[in-house]
């Protein structure tokens, strides 16, 4: 699924925050209002037209969904995906403390740390492929932000390949930039809506599982093509989809919801909003 944006019609409105009608789409003219309880939110159909918007162009921390990004680079690069890396001391999270299954001395090729990092969030995975980037993390860094400007990100920064650092920063808008660019990687598309992976880190010990964190894939009335969480204290809980609902190719960002499971909670919303309203 290619999006076309229409970048001029889009932005003439966004600042608004108001619902508009998509061309040729049954999510035309809706009535009401969905009652989200995410700061910001943003549903656009497959030609980039605005359904929804809430707060769109508000800065925020964007946690895990950096991982996106990360994802992009990396394939971007046209590294070998075979290639086998080493979790080393340097992939320690110093700034959140959380904890991994992935040991020092773990071994993954590139793609299982690439899958990892995007299907379960994996923040040693996600370190582990900007550090052995060429030229290491700062060329790693520097590569996400080019990116980021040249999809038009111009509200967005990245400072870690994980998300674990609060100066993450996007928008509601440029976050469905960066989500339609990465449907075009169909590695990450296949990576994100993976419910479950079996990987083999230690060459002694029997296999680790790994489940996705979007339970919305669990759930049958959703068809959900790419997706991916995020979660850090400054940035609440958010979610990113490609989505098809009623045989429409939908977008939706979902940005600082307060509660564990607000975001899957608002996705539902927006979905039973947009059925009967339309």
């Amino acid at each position: 699924m290619q999006r076309a944006w229409a970048a001029g019609f889009i932005l003439a409105f966004l600042a608004s925050g108001n619902v508009l009608g998509a061309t040729e789409s049954k999510f035309t003219d809706l009535k009401g209002q969905p009652q989200l309880r995410s700061a910001s939110a943003i549903v656009l159909d497959a030609d980039g037209n605005l359904i929804y918007g809430k707060d769109v162009n508000t800065v925020r921390p964007i946690a895990s969904i950096t991982k996106l990004m990360t994802a992009m680079v990396i394939l971007d690069a046209g590294l070998d995906l075979e290639e086998k890396i080493t979790i080393t001391k340097a992939d320690r999270d110093l700034i959140r403390l959380t904890g991994s299954r992935l040991e020092y001395g773990a071994k993954l090729s590139r793609k299982e740390l690439l899958l990892l990092a995007l299907m379960s969030s994996e923040n040693r995975a996600a370190t582990a492929l900007g550090r052995t980037y060429p030229g290491g993390m700062p060329a790693f860094i520097e590569a996400m932000n080019d990116k980021a400007l040249a999809l038009d990100m111009t509200s967005s920064q990245f400072a870690d390949p994980a998300g674990l650092k609060s100066e993450n920063v996007s928008t509601a808008a440029d976050l469905a930039k960066m989500l339609d660019a990465a449907e075009t990687y169909p590695l990450i598309t296949q990576a994100t809506t993976l419910h479950r992976l079996q990987v083999r880190p230690y060459s002694r010990r029997g296999p680790l599982a790994y489940g996705n964190t979007n339970r919305l894939l669990r759930n049958k009335t959703w068809d959900i093509e790419l997706s991916k969480t995020g979660y850090i204290n400054e940035a609440g809980r958010c979610l990113v989809m490609h989505a098809t609902i009623e045989g429409e190719d939908v977008s939706i960002v979902l940005l600082n919801s307060f509660g564990k499971l607000t975001p899957f909670g608002d996705s539902n919303r927006l979905r039973q909003w947009m059925l009967a309203s339309s």
